[in-house]
């Protein structure tokens, strides 16, 4: 059993493949228990639940999935959370970010922060006397990914040796941190974008060295055929952040139209490849912001077709509900619940 307590939970470059394993396992058999209407560790109820525990959650960027699995987590778990909104704290406003680490510190037992830089969390978890948890920054989304393995080992059994494709703009967080989850647990990742809109040099030489060890590939490629080829993950993201000028639009749409997830690349990956996508997804005009796409650039689709996301091939939703589980895993870990075997 991997010692987690204490830890924070940055990013997956903190951990090894078999603490990455343990957390995984161990939200496979915590969402068992909850679908068996078993509450987290019930056997135990003494030594897995934390009655009197509360954790803060600090959400400078809004968020549905995230926030709603780590307040019904913390609840599963017998604790009570806290949520500060974007409008809700002083944070590197009128207040460092260092002195609200210790505030929260003395009042909780964990703190979760969804936001801007990764130098923010870092720093947060620098001055912290509680764990940690990274809900999202520009660079990383490591709770994402824990739910995207997840979902990869219900429906196709195993993640050693699966092909997964990265469709769009592998910059930025899902692309960096699909390219370190594939390196450390050993899948092989494919990029498949426009150059430049491949990682950053240096993560992808970092991931390279993980890769060499674990037995997985790394290819950036342009060509779509290469990428989504004999694929058993296709993913993809938006392509454009919310309160990016109209040019960003255009300019992103314009490039990355022809890396859409549609029919043809899910019929070159092949009938047993699935789709993920961490939402929210523009798959149709259904939403303000779609219409107003719509009205803007004569498109109702964008990073993906309706068709592909309404598919059987298409797992979006029970990767979503896995956020939950895989977050739960997180927080009862770090702050040392007992293994309930």
């Amino acid at each position: 059993m991997a010692e987690l307590k204490g830890r924070d939970f940055l990013k997956l470059l903190d951990f090894t493949p078999e603490e990455i394993r343990y957390l995984l396992d161990l939200s496979h058999r915590l969402k068992a228990e909850k679908k068996a209407g078993i509450a987290a560790g019930k056997q135990h109820l003494h030594e897995c639940s934390f009655p009197g525990k509360n954790i803060a959650l600090i959400f400078e960027k809004s968020s549905t999935r995230t926030r709603c699995a780590f307040e019904v987590a913390a609840s599963d778990l017998g604790m009570g959370s806290t949520y500060l909104g974007p409008s809700g704290t002083q944070i590197g406003g009128k207040e460092t970010i260092a002195d609200t680490a210790r505030v929260l510190s003395g009042m909780y037992d964990g703190i979760e922060y969804r936001g801007f830089g990764q130098e923010i969390v870092e720093e947060l978890a620098a001055y912290a006397s509680v764990p940690v948890w990274n809900g999202l920054t520009n660079e990383f989304h490591p709770t994402q990914m824990l739910a995207d393995l997840m979902t990869i080992e219900e429906q196709l059994g195993t993640l050693r040796g699966r092909k997964l494709c990265y469709m769009g703009d592998a910059r930025y967080n899902m692309g960096n941190s699909y390219m370190v989850a594939c390196a450390k647990m050993g899948l092989h990742y494919t990029a498949c974008c426009p150059r430049e809109y491949f990682p950053s040099e240096e993560l992808r030489r970092k991931c390279e060295e993980i890769a060499a060890e674990s037995g997985a590939e790394i290819t950036l490629t342009e060509d779509i055929r290469e990428g989504c080829g004999a694929a058993d993950v296709i993913c993809t993201d938006v392509w454009v952040s919310m309160g990016e000028p109209d040019e960003v639009w255009e300019k992103r749409i314009r490039d990355l139209s022809p890396y859409q997830v549609n029919r043809t690349a899910m019929e070159l990956a092949g009938e047993h490849c699935i789709f993920l996508h961490c939402l929210p997804a523009f798959h149709n005009a259904g939403t303000g912001i779609g219409k107003e796409i719509e009205k803007k650039f004569g498109i109702s689709e964008m990073e993906v077709t309706d068709e592909v996301f309404e598919s059987a091939q298409s797992h979006v939703f029970r990767q979503a509900e896995n956020r939950m589980h895989t977050i739960k895993a997180v927080i009862y870990a770090t702050l040392g619940g007992k293994s309930a075997e």
